[in-house]
């Protein structure tokens, strides 16, 4: 999972470390979805779920991997309880933000300045929501 966060994330920051990822899987709560190609990292308490993470190796894109994973991060959340699901994703990730709005995920707020980008200065976060019926 390591490599592929590294490989999706390159552009934009680092990629999370394989110690970091194991410490999230480390939580009962924290569930781990996909494959080599493309996976979810999600987090579900009482009724929300978070998704922490969806990461899609740049060979692999434009399969429909992504969104195989968000639908199984919103199945593995409701089975778990959840009635709503957020995320955040960088206003500038327009592919990203795309399958999002495709999925039904609005916006709720904005963090300023919350990523930081190696070639550029940081940018804004989109705290997205969806009610996962």
């Amino acid at each position: 999972m390591a490599r592929t966060h590294a490989r999706a994330f390159a552009d934009t920051s680092r990629g999370w470390s394989a110690q970091e990822i194991a410490d999230l899987l480390q939580s009962p709560l924290v569930f781990a979805l996909g494959d080599a190609r493309a996976f979810a990292l999600g987090r579900a308490i009482a009724d929300e779920a978070e998704l922490l993470t969806l990461a899609t190796d740049p060979d692999h894109r434009r399969k429909g991997l992504a969104r195989a994973c968000l639908a199984a991060f919103e199945a593995s959340a409701q089975a778990r309880g959840a009635r709503t699901a957020f995320l955040e994703v960088a206003a500038d990730n327009a592919e990203a933000r795309a399958l999002y709005d495709k999925a039904g995920y609005g916006q709720t707020a904005r963090r300023k300045g919350y990523y930081a980008r190696r070639d550029s200065g940081p940018v804004d976060a989109l705290i997205l929501q969806k009610s996962i019926p």
